[in-house]
């Protein structure tokens, strides 16, 4: 396994970091966690595969919500980072690994300072790459749809300024909301893409294909978070072709999501990918949180019949040139 270079281009942190470390990282807080029990806490950041969650809102009450607690304070998103890192070249030889995280939902309400944690974040990522410096990495900052387009600017901000220090894209996540506007975040993604900075975003994951097409066809990103929606409208997947805009495929999350109905669904989807040309990357969403990791996605891929192990060493190529790390 060592041999192969790997590259993964969506992870979020949330759901990245070993349970034990989250586990002793929640007991040098003081955290009140809702068990005293390590097995019942790891069951309930973990999914195995006999649980699905029925929506991206369930999701992230359920998980999200613990995990996100814990890492908020300079020190434990600082450790987060480093172990999610120096874990993934460990385990299946990550040499190249794009981490992202939104900064507000790690400083509880406010009562962290936001460059604190974004400061901490850059330091564990150095401290990573300074024990494993075969490694690059690089962080992406996240908007969310649950918050007001004035802290989406704020995280923004964030990003342009600490582009020269590890952060090399924004990415706009969350579950779908009827208050949020994709046109109003136009000005961010404009602002963010004259700064030299990365694009990407979670669209076509859920809903209609109303936010998609207009990603595409307005602020036409670097990448696209899942996109599954696309293989619907052949003319959007047209555009995503003429573009080259990169799609970040993650398997077993879409699966453990419901964001498809099986196994057979997502082999048809990436099928679709290749007859249309569409480039993607296999990526895990968060590996502790789903039991998997890149490795075990391609193999994943390969025995189901959705790859050939040629068309998985695309992928890997395409995520190597589609990096947002300079």
């Amino acid at each position: 396994m060592r041999k192969a270079l790997r590259a993964e281009l969506h992870t979020h942190l949330g759901a990245a970091v070993d349970p034990p470390i989250l586990w002793s990282l929640a007991h040098l807080q003081g955290i009140r966690l809702p068990s005293k029990d390590y097995w019942e806490f790891e069951d309930m950041i973990t999914m195995t595969g006999t649980e699905y969650n029925t929506s991206l809102d369930e999701m992230h009450r359920k998980f999200y919500y613990w995990t996100e607690l814990i890492q908020s304070s300079p020190l434990a998103v600082e450790e987060s980072v480093k172990s999610v890192i120096g874990g993934g070249y460990r385990k299946c030889n990550l040499v190249l690994q794009e981490l992202r995280l939104n900064p507000m939902f790690r400083n509880r309400g406010g009562e962290q300072d936001l460059d604190h944690i974004i400061m901490a974040v850059l330091r564990g990522m150095d401290k990573a790459m300074l024990e494993y410096p075969m490694v690059k990495a690089g962080i992406i900052l996240m908007m969310d749809r649950t918050l007001t387009t004035e802290q989406n600017y704020i995280i923004a901000k964030k990003a342009i300024a600490y582009k020269n220090r590890g952060i090399v894209g924004i990415d706009l996540a969350g579950p779908q909301r009827e208050s949020f506007s994709i046109e109003a975040h136009l000005p961010i993604f404009e602002e963010v893409r004259k700064a030299g900075l990365g694009i990407t975003l979670h669209t076509g994951e859920e809903g209609n294909l109303d936010e998609l097409r207009y990603v595409v066809e307005h602020i036409k990103p670097d990448r696209i978070g899942h996109g599954l929606l696309s293989v619907k409208d052949t003319e959007i997947m047209k555009a995503i072709r003429e573009q080259n805009i990169v799609l970040e495929t993650c398997i077993t999350s879409n699966l453990r999501n419901r964001k498809v109905t099986n196994v057979e669904e997502m082999k048809q989807i990436i099928h679709t990918y290749l007859r249309e040309n569409i480039p993607f990357t296999l990526n895990t969403d968060g590996p502790e949180m789903y039991k998997t990791n890149i490795h075990k996605e391609q193999l994943f891929a390969i025995e189901h019949g959705m790859l050939t192990e040629e068309q998985v060493a695309t992928c890997t190529e395409t995520a190597f040139s589609a990096t947002f790390i300079k």
